[in-house]
């Protein structure tokens, strides 16, 4: 059984691991992600409107 200080040791090196390996994204990418983000919050929006209105319709309150 790996003691606290074996897992600690083993999570920042993995840790380290992935962030040698990810880079910052360009603003194109960036502006790509923000989109795809907002549009996403955007339909979830709706569909919780179309949700409530259809059960203010249905019960009347």
């Amino acid at each position: 059984m790996a003691t606290t200080t074996e897992k600690l040791k083993s999570f920042f090196a993995e840790s380290r691991r992935v962030l040698m390996v990810t880079k910052k994204p360009g603003m194109k990418e960036f502006k790509m992600a923000a989109k795809i983000t907002g549009i996403g919050m955007i339909l979830i929006g709706l569909i919780g409107l179309v949700i409530r209105l259809f059960g203010y319709l249905i019960t009347g309150s």
